[in-house]
């Protein structure tokens, strides 16, 4: 087995983007809380995230971002579904200079194709804050579908 990397993604409710996530073979665990980091001129506070761990050469990171795009709403500012607040943005919290790089050229590349411009930000990473036992694979432990975040099964069919 490769190593594996983390890949940080601010998609409104951490539970549902956690769901979402999981399901993605080449996944290996997944963490939710509220990431900080900066975007080089402001902090943008705290945003709750899910934190993937990934074997890269199952999927890529280009892979959990194309994912990323279709399983939240990324043209909404500051709003998911019910929710909304600068904590429920749409972020990718960058780990690596390859991952700033991959980012910004899939976000240009979304754009390009794209009604409107994501207002997704992208961050680098500086930590999380985990969130409680009771909030990791909330889904999971509940049995019900939380947030409005779809399956990547139903996201990739086409």
């Amino acid at each position: 087995m490769s190593d594996t990397q983390q890949a940080t993604f601010g998609a409104g409710c951490f539970w549902g983007a956690e769901a979402y996530f999981r399901e993605i073979e080449g996944v290996i665990d997944t963490r939710v809380g509220h990431a900080t980091g900066t975007d080089g001129s402001t902090r943008p506070g705290r945003i709750e995230v899910v934190q993937v761990e990934f074997d890269p050469s199952v999927v890529s990171y280009a892979k959990l971002i194309d994912l990323f795009w279709l399983g939240h709403d990324p043209l909404s500012f500051d709003r998911q579904g019910e929710e909304s607040g600068e904590g429920v943005r749409s972020a990718i919290f960058f780990h690596t200079t390859e991952q700033e790089e991959a980012a910004k050229s899939l976000r240009a590349a979304f754009n390009s194709t794209s009604p409107s411009p994501a207002t997704t930000q992208i961050i680098q990473y500086e930590g999380l804050e985990l969130a409680d036992d009771k909030h990791q694979r909330y889904v999971e432990k509940n049995g019900h579908q939380a947030c409005s975040v779809p399956s990547p099964a139903s996201s990739t069919a086409s």
